[in-house]
């Protein structure tokens, strides 16, 4: 189970992190992608509900961003489950494992990789480590098939396979200039899917917010991403 959860959470790292940086849009893809990242750099802090889809699991809850780098994750689906990113900590705890694992920012191979995204250079770096292209084009498409909602659609391809994901595509509100759904695809063809919406923008939302006690009868494990 610790294994799974790994995965995911890693990859929700990478995903989650360079997601709180999008918006906005006008001809080329790369110039788009930068306005979206120019908008999102103005929002001081967000608050919006999540559906995740990732190894035929399904998952929901409510995520809080607060600039520059604080994340958390309340899980309603799984129960209880929590992830929080504090600057310097990722904490995950797992109630139907009873553990919480826990990683420094600092420590490990190069840092914590996708968590490293959570900065001001966060879309520079997926600027450098993938292409950026519309998947239709500029103009606005329905979401999905028999949606009214309207979005842009980019696809960013890797520039080397080292990155994590083979691609990643992003669908961004034509309206609010809000992300409403990434999808990031892995090298073995995993999929994983995130879905946002009710977004709230500006909510003052105290750095207590990204401080979190986990149970104290829960297993710890330490370095886990970098862990064998």
């Amino acid at each position: 189970m610790l294994k799974n959860a790994k995965l995911f959470i890693l990859s929700a790292v990478i995903i989650l992190f360079p997601s709180i940086f999008y918006s906005q849009g006008i001809t080329t893809a790369g110039a788009y992608f930068k306005s979206v990242s120019d908008y999102y750099s103005t929002i001081k802090d967000y608050e919006a509900s999540v559906e995740i889809s990732a190894d035929r699991r399904e998952m929901a809850g409510k995520v809080s961003f607060k600039r520059p780098d604080l994340l958390r994750i309340d899980f309603s689906n799984p129960q209880d489950q929590v992830i929080v990113f504090n600057g310097d900590m990722l904490t995950v705890y797992l109630p139907g494992a009873a553990a919480v694992l826990q990683q420094s920012a600092n420590s490990g191979k190069g840092g914590m990789g996708g968590a490293s995204l959570a900065s001001p250079n966060g879309l520079s770096l997926l600027s450098r480590y993938y292409v950026i292209a519309y998947e239709i084009g500029q103009e606005p498409v329905p979401l999905e098939e028999g949606s009214s909602e309207k979005v842009i659609k980019l696809v960013l391809n890797r520039r080397n396979s080292s990155e994590a994901f083979r691609f990643i595509r992003l669908a961004i509100s034509a309206d609010t200039k809000l992300i409403r759904r990434v999808e990031a695809v892995t090298p073995r063809g995993e999929v994983f899917l995130f879905s946002f919406t009710d977004y709230k923008l500006n909510q003052d939302i105290s750095d207590q917010r990204f401080i979190y006690d986990p149970p104290s009868s829960a297993n710890n494990y330490n370095n886990f991403l970098f862990s064998e």
